[in-house]
């Protein structure tokens, strides 16, 4: 029996860039990480350093040695083409100047400025994730419909002739990348493959992608939990954690370091005490049992938005699907009446404006 449904990667759905610091990691500020579907390509070339070539011959000329060592893989080439001028997304991947504006009593990004003259258009440079619909036999899968693709740590400048005529004026940024493994699981914990982070580019299979949003967002880094014991009944698999886990109902949570029968992302069916949690698990009972070394449980709850109290509502993934149709009165985002520029987390940010400034 055929275990793989053999999608193909058709079509881009988003692309997600996050800024870098010095070292790699992943930057979380207001104004840091930007999610949009108005983007032409993501292209990328796998280059490689050839391996050294020995030959020698004898006196008649024949050849007595040959040896060739193996081409190794040293970065990838990338290209992004975004299909508007977006002075936010420009200044975040290359540098350059953000042109901002007073217009009625709200300051907005209304153009871009070329780097200067000797400057490195590229600074730390940025993470970026691109996703894809998957598609099996002919329409999009119905188990992980996305493909997740991700590129750590790439070096990007604006390139190409930029056309001003009776057309589409596209912007494209050319550069380099390598492997990161400061990306570890991405800036909401939702890439399941951090060692992968160590490659210049990897992808997997996804239940969720961030379709429909625009503008920069503050993603949920994950509450983390570390996970001390283990059971399964009836399909409802049960962890216990080693102190107070914070998790509520319908949090989506990512297990790892469990076992291949526990690990995965799941959403939390119930809490029946502060240190254990249920989920849906299809598979044989476990019998309960310590887990050693200890993994974790870390919540991917895309966004979230602080209560009164301090505590935070989950937004799921069915919250965000058509989410520019919803108006701008419902979310703190600049030019709503009620803005809050001191609020540092927003649910969402449905403009392509920058909250920090």
């Amino acid at each position: 029996m055929a275990t793989q449904d053999y999608a193909a990667s058709i079509q881009g759905v988003s692309i997600r860039v996050t800024r870098l610091d010095a070292a790699g990691n992943l930057l979380t500020g207001a104004g840091d990480s930007y999610t949009t579907s108005a983007f032409m390509r993501v292209s990328f070339t796998p280059e490689y350093e050839e391996g050294d070539e020995i030959t020698e011959k004898n006196a008649n000329g024949v050849v007595c040695v040959t040896y060739k060592s193996p081409d190794t893989l040293k970065r990838i080439t990338m290209e992004l083409a975004i299909c508007e001028p977006d002075p936010e997304l420009s200044n975040l991947i290359s540098g350059g100047l953000l042109l901002r504006k007073d217009v009625n009593g709200v300051s907005k990004s209304v153009g871009w400025a070329a780097p200067g003259v000797g400057d490195d258009p590229a600074g730390f440079g940025v993470a970026i994730e691109a996703w894809s619909h998957a598609i099996s036999s002919g329409k999009k899968a119905t188990t992980l419909p996305y493909f997740h693709w991700v590129f750590p740590y790439a070096k990007l400048r604006q390139s190409g002739d930029r056309v001003i005529e009776n057309g589409m004026l596209a912007t494209t940024f050319e550069g380099y990348g390598l492997g990161n493994s400061l990306f570890a699981s991405g800036p909401d914990m939702r890439w399941e493959f951090p060692v992968a982070a160590e490659r210049p580019y990897s992808y997997a299979r996804t239940d969720w992608a961030p379709v429909g949003l625009k503008g920069f967002y503050t993603w949920d880094s994950g509450l983390v939990a570390t996970v001390s014991n283990k059971a399964l009944t009836n399909n409802i698999a049960t962890l216990t954690t080693s102190a107070a886990h914070g998790f509520t109902d319908g949090d989506s949570v990512v297990v790892a370091g469990v076992d291949a029968t526990f690990n995965g992302t799941y959403t939390v069916t119930d809490v029946p005490t502060t240190v254990t949690f249920t989920y849906a698990k299809t598979a044989s009972n476990v019998v309960s049992a310590a887990v050693s070394p200890t993994g974790t449980a870390t919540v991917a709850n895309p966004i979230n938005e602080p209560a009164a109290d301090g505590s935070y509502t989950a937004v799921t993934s069915a919250d965000l699907e058509g989410i520019s149709g919803l108006t701008s009165d419902t979310y703190n985002v600049p030019g709503n009446k009620d803005f809050n520029p001191d609020n540092t987390i927003d649910r969402i940010i449905v403009s392509n404006e920058d909250v920090s400034a």
